[in-house]
């Protein structure tokens, strides 16, 4: 019900933009340099090409690593807690609010002439956060109790997910004001598209990496079985 309700409401909104929204022909920029599929690669090679863009794209990529364990595994490790599915879900909803209202609260932030400010500052924060993200997960056996989890771990679930939010939306506004900032207006849909992108793999990359990490990483013990280590899934299932 939920999705089929927003699904609805997206529906309808992009509907009512498309029919309702003109544009300003007065404001249109000059006709972008590209012509078709060729020469946008070749567009893309040369700005990739560029020592200022190459360790741009360095950094963005690398970026995020120190948060990434954190950021993909967290919810998982609750869930394997005892954290039950749908209350983390439900946690989910009072976050709603707070993305709407967050971009326009950094936006202010982020509309002078060193946008990546916010970024480097938000950063700290956020690795900070993942400890305490560590330590949420350790905490969970330990107030866990037959009816389940009492209120205020929740509490603190929730509050701990709101301050993750200001810090990944602080960064993640940050790099999309700077993109937007250093793309040059005649090509600035290949070159926007390609600093976002680049943005979005530094983002999804090390959350692969860290889920493909988490069994080989995780320390088991087999009751029972002395001398076994349940490495394998094969050993902890038996």
């Amino acid at each position: 019900d939920f999705l089929f309700f927003w699904g609805a409401v997206f529906l309808v909104t992009t509907t009512l933009v498309a029919f309702l929204k003109k544009e300003n022909q007065e404001l249109i920029p000059a006709k972008e340099e590209t012509k078709g599929i060729t020469d946008t690669y070749r567009l893309l090679f040369s700005i990739i090409k560029m020592p200022a863009v190459l360790t741009f794209c360095l950094l963005i990529l690398t970026s995020k690593v120190g948060f990434s364990a954190a950021d993909a595994v967290t919810g998982l490790k609750l869930v394997e807690e005892g954290v039950p599915k749908e209350h983390l879900a439900l946690l989910a909803v009072p976050m709603v609010p707070l993305q709407i209202i967050l971009p326009l609260v950094i936006s202010k932030y982020t509309a002078g002439p060193q946008p990546l400010n916010t970024f480097y500052k938000a950063m700290p924060y956020r690795l900070l956060l993942g400890l305490e993200f560590a330590l949420l997960v350790w905490w969970a056996p330990k107030v866990k109790h037959e009816g389940g989890f009492p209120v205020y771990y929740y509490a603190v679930v929730v509050l701990s997910y709101a301050l993750h939010q200001v810090t990944l939306y602080s960064m993640y506004v940050a790099i999309m004001a700077f993109n937007a900032k250093v793309s040059d207006p005649l090509i600035g849909g290949t070159y926007m598209t390609l600093l976002n992108t680049v943005s979005n793999l530094g983002g999804n990359w090390p959350s692969t990496v860290a889920l493909w990490l988490v069994d080989p990483l995780t320390v088991k013990e087999c009751a029972g079985a002395q001398g076994h280590t349940c490495a394998t899934a094969a050993a902890a299932e038996v």
